[in-house]
């Protein structure tokens, strides 16, 4: 029973607040094409100006720090658990990368130019 009338209690204020607040505003109904025209170019002016000071409020407030604390996170649960496991793996590999690296280097050299003029002759048929 209390949380029913403590549910009617904040309907009533809601609407009231809603009331008051549409009642304070003031809004004229322009009469001309002509005053719609600049009533539509005045809302535009305005949102001009505002919308820069609004959207950097926001990514200020609410996107920096959101994204930080999600790279936050992502650091202590799960960087902490990544970075020792790939620092060994990168270590084992690394013998491996240093004897592979001049084979493969040596590998494209060859390969390169033979890829290149087959490139070439397949565009030179086309165009042909």
């Amino acid at each position: 029973m209390r949380n029913k009338n403590l549910l009617l209690v904040l309907i009533i204020s809601g609407l009231v607040l809603a009331n008051y607040t549409f009642g304070a505003m003031t809004f004229h109904v322009p009469d001309t094409l002509e005053g719609v025209k600049n009533a539509i170019y005045d809302a535009f002016l305005a949102l001009k100006e505002r919308m820069p000071v609004v959207l950097n409020r926001i990514w200020q407030e609410t996107v920096i720090p959101t994204w930080q604390r999600m790279f936050d996170w992502f650091q202590e649960h799960i960087w902490a658990k990544i970075s020792p496991r790939a620092r060994e793996e990168l270590e084992k590999r690394k013998s491996i990368l240093k004897e592979e690296f001049p084979k493969e280097k040596e590998e494209l050299k060859e390969e390169i130019p033979q890829a290149s003029k087959s490139f070439w002759e397949r565009f030179k048929e086309l165009i042909k």
